[in-house]
């Protein structure tokens, strides 16, 4: 059935990866200029002169194969063993973004810049405890249809 509590948290973890690919991640201000500053969002570094730089793709990539699989995740409500493989690829999806964000924060921020995250960057460890929320009623549906199977 679709309307299960797990469908809720997938849901819920697809709205905020949604949200998180169109916000800015946070801002890179120089130490040297007063009032300039760069924006990060996951596809590119804007720049204060309008130029955009998008060597942090690799978080927009991540990100947007997260979304696919969540929707998969939803409508396979049928095999719930798959529906949690689903949520774990997702989890480490998730965990990886974290991985390349400070792989890309490391190289790109020198000495001169300071960065100053925004909200936005949670948004990923919220949909790593709603796919873990969504996992557990999954396995929990999978145990009560089995012992339901056992009684027959």
């Amino acid at each position: 059935m679709i309307q299960r509590k797990q469908t809720l948290f997938l849901l819920l973890a697809l709205i905020l990866t949604i949200v998180c690919l169109c916000l800015p991640l946070g801002n890179f201000i120089s130490g040297e200029t007063i009032g300039e500053k760069s924006t990060m969002y996951n596809l590119w570094i804007s720049r204060p002169d309008g130029s955009h730089d998008f060597s942090v793709w690799a978080l927009f990539a991540i990100q947007l194969i997260t979304c696919p699989i969540s929707l998969i995740a939803i409508f396979t409500y049928r095999n719930r063993i798959a529906q949690g493989r689903y949520c774990i690829f997702n989890i480490l999806l998730c965990l990886g973004w974290y991985a390349v964000f400070a792989v890309m924060l490391f190289t790109i921020k020198d000495m001169s810049h300071d960065f100053t995250p925004s909200l936005t960057t949670v948004f990923p460890a919220i949909s790593i405890i709603l796919y873990l929320m969504a996992r557990k009623a999954i396995l929990a549906d999978e145990a009560l249809v089995r012992s339901a199977d056992r009684i027959r």
